[in-house]
């Protein structure tokens, strides 16, 4: 399937959609809680159905009302195992990957072709060295996890993805004898550290940083239940902000702020470096756009998400993009950089790809091209931009939308959007 991307120009109010990441990290957080808790402004996507789906796996009671999921757990969770499917969700494999170690029975895990090229030895490794045992093909997915481990110290990788750390932390409390968790080499995605320590602490634990990124010490502890409230998802407004410099006419964005850390609001820095004026009032986000961007080079170590909205703004960039240290974009549902280096290039975009990242030139001329996002989900959205700057294009698999963003398309078509399905 295909959409049709004719020009446009956005003019209106549009919502930006609840985090993706942080509505993953309450569910799972509340499944692992003593009691019930409720996550409200949920995010109800394919990706955070894989996880509330894998909590019922794991004998966690779960009751969706709206976008208020309330969640009891039955402490020790002896629901019966078997086999989880988180289909395209990298986030839910890596976290209950970790869960499956501390439960009882054995757990089986696996998704769809995307997921079975997900990296998940460093995890795996770190795992089987505190006493779970793993089976992998080749340190992929499928994979078949038992437990149950007790805790102690546990080494791993940073640089491959933080999600691995992310999952540690979050069974640690759970654990015996607790964790005392070092990272090792460079680290990549720190916020969603941040994030993860950040929403542990919403629900009553005690997390002791020795070395910020390097090492952390949780001892064993008790998650309380409580009510979490899903802030708005940066990722995505990334997006639409990219959207309102390339095609708003006079757009207005509605937020969540809330008080949890988000490392792609790195994307209103980078705006404001290359020359756009953004203004936030009363949760609502504007922007005033210059002819041309200044351009510029834009480490995404951190926040690799942004990849595919900053690359786009190349169409009205009056100098070079460069984006580097962002190899681990890579490991995502597809080789980012691969694939917009490659795709790019057929709209009339000189490209330079590097190992770490991809350097972007100005068009001399821009022309119609049917972009290719193999399925995946962010790259849709970012091409479906570019369609509405230039025009007479097509996107394949807007059904990969399902994924984090499913009124991406209902959304801007009601704001101006001239998006098709064919």
């Amino acid at each position: 399937m295909t959409c049709k991307i004719e020009k446009s120009q956005l003019n209106g109010e549009i919502v930006c959609p609840a985090s993706k990441s942080y509505t993953h990290r309450a569910v799972f957080l509340a499944a692992l809680s003593d009691g019930k808790s409720i996550v409200k402004d949920a995010l109800y996507s394919a990706d955070t159905r894989a996880t509330i789906d894998a909590c019922k796996t794991f004998g966690v009671d779960v009751h969706e009302s709206g976008d208020i999921i309330s969640i009891d757990n039955s402490i020790n969770l002896e629901g019966e195992g078997g086999i989880i499917d988180v289909v395209n969700s990298g986030t839910t494999i890596r976290i209950a990957t970790a869960i499956a170690a501390i439960s009882p029975n054995k757990t089986i895990l696996s998704g769809d072709s995307s997921i079975k090229k997900r990296p998940m030895k460093p995890l795996l490794d770190s795992l089987e060295s505190l006493g779970a045992k793993c089976i992998s093909d080749d340190g992929k997915p499928p994979i078949t996890v038992s437990g149950t481990i007790k805790g102690g110290e546990v080494k791993i990788i940073g640089d491959v993805s933080s999600q691995f750390i992310s999952a540690l932390l979050i069974i640690a409390p759970r654990l015996q004898n607790g964790l005392e968790l070092n990272i090792e080499g460079n680290i990549v995605s720190k916020p969603y550290i941040d994030s993860t320590i950040a929403s542990m602490e919403k629900f009553g634990v005690e997390v002791e940083t020795i070395e910020k990124y390097k090492k952390y010490k949780i001892e064993h502890q008790t998650y309380k239940p409580t009510e979490f409230s899903i802030p708005s998802d940066f990722s995505n407004l990334a997006l639409l902000l990219s959207a309102t410099v390339l095609v708003g006419n006079d757009v207005s964005i509605k937020i969540s702020m809330g008080d949890l850390p988000q490392g792609d609001e790195l994307f209103i820095d980078i705006l404001e470096k290359m020359g756009v004026v953004v203004t936030l009032q009363n949760n609502i986000i504007s922007l005033k756009t210059p002819a041309k961007l200044d351009g510029g080079k834009f480490d995404l170590g951190n926040t690799p998400d942004l990849l595919p909205p900053l690359a786009i703004l190349i169409l009205k960039s009056q100098n070079p993009i460069w984006i580097y240290n962002v190899a681990h974009a890579r490991f995502k549902e597809t080789d980012r950089i691969k694939i917009i280096a490659r795709e790019i290039k057929k709209i009339g975009i000189r490209v330079e790809e590097k190992d770490d990242g991809i350097i972007l030139y100005p068009p001399e001329n821009i022309t119609s091209a049917q972009l290719d996002s193999e399925n995946d989900h962010r790259l849709f959205m970012a091409f479906c931009i570019c369609g509405m700057h230039i025009g007479g294009c097509e996107v394949t698999n807007p059904d990969s939308v399902e994924v984090s963003y499913p009124n991406f398309i209902s959304d801007l078509s009601k704001i101006g959007g001239n998006i098709f399905q064919t």
